[in-house]
């Protein structure tokens, strides 16, 4: 149902509220052309309500040459922000930012978050935003396991459909995100609501089998079938399966370059309000799909960059892959059963 301008305002206020935003803070609004309008409008009402010194720094958009369809995770890396450092001094500049735009995965964000500026990416549609509007209690259940997360040496993920996959941890830090950032430079999504981590370098070995309902972003597909990916050392050596399997190949070969196949962030999804269902409700230009993420008892699994983490995979082509009814073991122990969380 639709949310009320009244009501998204409401809800801006109390997130930017959980992001410590007062009458002491500055709140930048960072959109371009394509951002939602309704967002940008209730995140500067909602920090002038609060009392905040509120400014709406607007980029042009940015199309690089080589990446296909509108979805902002399908090209990563080049943003309308690189090269332009007038810009990203005035975003620096802010306590917060709230973005509408989507800098993830870019160098110039990480140089913000370094100056201890925290950002908060809102791009979802305003009814995806009520739904899962973060409580104190998201963030309770997210660090809870990001205790175990990051204390871990091995994560091990297996299921009926024939995945079993294994890796080393330890090397990189974990990340939660919990649908506010409530701390000097730090960076979350709202909505959220899960963490993970990147396997140790050359350490990801095994297959995963992606099942029927599955699912790929940044298509923003439910797979009709099974689609195996092979894992040495790290990377993806083999894709096989159907049609699915083919497309998939197809559209990684396509960025021509050996590191798309790197194995990203791994991690699992905890947020109760996120729906497997959510995303056959959408078109597929409405925001990101959070919900596929995030739900609760996924274990979500990437390709491509790391640079986020310190890492040297700096490649365009980066694919979340939220798989259902999997066993994850953190160090031997059940974090989630057949898709469900243990405990």
């Amino acid at each position: 149902m639709p949310v009320s301008d009244s009501q998204f305002t409401r809800m801006f206020e109390d997130v930017l509220t959980l992001s410590k935003v007062d009458s002491s803070q500055s709140v930048a609004i960072l959109k371009s052309h394509y951002s939602n309008e309704r967002t940008v409008r209730a995140a500067m009402d909602a920090a002038l309500r609060l009392g905040a010194s509120a400014y709406i720094v607007e980029l042009p958009s940015f199309n690089h040459p080589k990446a296909m369809g509108n979805d902002m995770t399908a090209y990563c890396g080049d943003t309308a922000l690189t090269g332009n450092l007038a810009a990203q001094r005035a975003l620096e500049a802010a306590d917060l930012i709230v973005d509408t735009m989507m800098l993830l995965h870019s160098p110039e964000q990480e140089q913000i978050l370094k100056t201890g500026t925290r950002i908060l990416l809102a791009v979802e549609p305003p009814e995806v935003l009520a739904r899962m509007l973060p409580t104190l209690q998201d963030k309770q259940r997210v660090e809870s396991a990001a205790k175990v997360l990051s204390e871990a040496k091995s994560i091990v993920v297996q299921s009926g459909a024939g995945s079993d996959f294994r890796a080393s941890l330890g090397q990189y830090p974990t990340v939660t995100e919990y649908g506010f950032a409530d701390a000097p430079g730090r960076w979350d999504h709202w909505p959220s609501g899960f963490l993970f981590s990147w396997p140790n370098e050359e350490s990801a070995e095994g297959v995963l089998v992606l099942d029927v309902g599955d699912i790929l972003l940044p298509f923003k597909n439910y797979c009709r079938e099974r689609i195996t990916l092979e894992i040495e050392k790290g990377f993806i050596t083999s894709i096989h399966g159907g049609f699915e399997a083919e497309y998939l190949r197809e559209y990684m070969v396509y960025f021509n370059d050996p590191e798309v196949y790197g194995i990203s962030h791994i991690g699992w999804g905890l947020q109760p309000r996120a729906q497997w269902t959510a995303m056959g409700l959408y078109d597929k230009n409405d925001g990101m799909c959070m919900d596929a993420r995030a739900f609760e008892g996924n274990f979500l699994f990437s390709t491509g960059p790391n640079t986020e983490v310190g890492g040297s995979r700096k490649t365009p082509c980066h694919m979340d892959i939220p798989l259902r009814n999997c066993d994850i073991l953190i160090d031997g122990k059940a974090v989630v059963n057949a898709g469900k969380i243990a405990g």
